[in-house]
């Protein structure tokens, strides 16, 4: 994290106060004082607390000759990293669990700025963002300035909090404790952020109790990081364990929120609050309708009254994130009519994030989905607007199998699919296309065609060529993401950028077309 988001530096923390009652091997006893904590060697201070930890290829006691050079006052470290590192002529702490005790270690030091805040984390496979930025709205509407973290940035308020680290989902434990005292220093009083599976796997959130927590829903994603399915829901459901939130709020028509919802009544160490479209839950959703061209209204129903739930968004999995908002702002104090209007207000960069082109054009609609669940749902939402014609590429260096899963979502609700290229990294393009076009092309519907285009930009013209005001476009997979991963850099790409360059292309070559059959 870079030093606009560093905190007014808090006088140095005396080590042994930091490590109090974690249970520490080694002496922090002394007379040493911590000046910040950090997981990353090149970013130690002097007095700074080095923390090292296992890479996926190297572990971060490595670096810590490096660390010590630069002013390392002390280092925490597994029993690995112990072994590793020999007499570095610092104290060094060991802990069973290293990055619980940094994550304490670190709330400790900027002195737990989360206990300050109205703390309200969202996890789920799909929807995070959008319930995050619904989260904010609601806030917002209710007087409440309100930090946002999460895959598209950092926020506050409506000031973008800018970093040279915003692609990962929840920061590491030291930068997320400096960033919520940043955010608290700044006069916020509340922050919603994004818990994602890795967050809670390797405990950036340790040492937060949350206000209200929220789960959205599990589908398949990042196991290419967790072993299988049952790993990867077993991470998210950290979030509800005994003392990690105050209240629960749970989507239970998901199969896991139904497991979480019965997880978190036996322990009773939460509030649990249901949300779902039986009667059983205490928010019922029903009634979901469409309002042309990107909106949608829903009835919500809680101790028999029924409130109208409305949203410029399209898609009713989008409706079902607005309602388990809705049920976390109601359990942090929101009145229901500020919620419910800063709901109908909410606008999300990135998440069917429409692509104003003029009139006659078609209504291009730019979206993050990248799990075969979003896709469907993405493009399910578009249905009855028009001819539907999909953009989709499949990251590399990711979860190779959920690839055709994606190319067939993407397939069976739209009248042109075309696969092409998202962020190949070290990958070959051409064969993340291949898996992709696949399960396209088992997918596809009759009359419908599926076309393979090598490079984002072409795919996004090819889309574009030839639709009018009749055709619907969702370009997904990038949403918010301003760059482009390949296997040796990063270029400069956004997909609401290269849509509208190429929509201009298009009508200037029109223009001179008809200029020319004129003559």
């Amino acid at each position: 994290m870079d030093t606009m988001l560093r905190p007014a530096p808090p006088p140095p923390a005396p080590l042994a106060v930091l490590a109090d009652g974690l249970g520490l091997l080694g002496d922090a006893q002394g007379p040493v004082s911590v000046t910040g904590v950090t997981l990353d060697s090149r970013a130690v201070r002097p007095g700074s607390l080095y923390v090292a930890l296992a890479g996926t290829r190297t572990h971060g006691a490595s670096f810590a000759v490096a660390a010590v050079a630069a002013g390392a006052a002390a280092i925490l470290t597994d029993h690995a990293g112990r072994t590793l590192l020999g007499d570095p002529g610092v104290p060094v702490l060991v802990a069973d669990d290293a990055r619980h005790a940094a994550a304490v270690m670190a709330a400790r030091f900027h002195g737990e700025p989360a206990r300050a805040l109205t703390m309200l984390g969202v996890t789920g496979t799909n929807g995070k963002t959008t319930t995050v930025a619904l989260l904010q709205a609601g806030l917002a509407a209710d007087g409440r300035l309100a930090g946002t973290i999460g895959t598209i940035g950092f926020r506050l308020g409506a000031e973008e909090l800018r970093t040279s680290r915003t692609t990962v989902t929840t920061p590491e434990s030291p930068d997320l404790q400096a960033l919520l005292a940043v955010m608290q220093q700044r006069g916020a009083q509340a922050v919603a952020l994004e818990v994602s599976s890795h967050a809670l796997a390797l405990s950036r959130v340790d040492g937060i109790e949350f206000d209200v927590a929220g789960f959205l829903n599990l589908g398949r994603d990042h196991l290419d990081f967790h072993r299988d399915l049952d790993e990867y829901f077993e991470a998210k459901a950290r979030l509800f364990a005994p003392g990690r939130a105050r209240a629960s709020v749970v989507w239970i028509d998901d199969p896991k929120g139904r497991e979480i919802a019965h997880r978190v009544a036996s322990h009773g160490g939460s509030r649990l609050i249901t949300v779902g479209s039986t009667p059983e839950a205490e928010y019922v959703l029903a009634g979901y309708r469409v309002v042309a061209p990107l909106g949608g209204r829903a009835t919500l129903t809680r101790a028999g009254e029924a409130l109208p739930l409305e949203l410029t968004l399209p898609g009713e999995y989008n409706m079902i994130d607005a309602a388990v908002a809705f049920a976390m702002l109601e359990a942090v104090g929101v009145p229901a009519d500020a919620a419910l209007a800063g709901l109908r207000g909410a606008q999300v960069p990135g998440r069917m994030q429409r692509v104003a082109l003029g009139a006659g054009a078609p209504l291009v609609v730019v979206d993050f989905a990248h799990t075969p669940q979003a896709v469907g749902a993405a493009v399910e939402s578009l249905a009855g607007l028009g001819r539907v014609v999909t953009v989709l590429g499949c990251g590399g260096d990711r979860d190779r199998d959920k690839r055709p899963e994606m190319g067939a979502a993407a397939a069976r609700g739209s009248d042109l699919t075309i696969v092409t290229d998202d962020n190949p990294r070290s990958e070959d393009p051409a064969l993340i296309r291949a898996q992709t076009l696949a399960g396209a092309e088992s997918a596809r519907r009759p009359g419908a065609e599926v076309l393979e285009v090598a490079g984002r930009r072409a795919a996004i013209e090819t889309a574009l060529r030839g639709a009018d005001a009749g055709t619907v476009v969702a370009i997904l997979g990038k949403g918010h993401e301003r760059g482009q991963i390949l296997a040796d850099r990063t270029v400069d790409f956004d997909d609401v950028e290269e849509a509208t360059r190429a929509w201009r292309r298009l009508t200037e070559e029109g223009a001179t077309d008809a200029a020319s059959h004129d003559d």
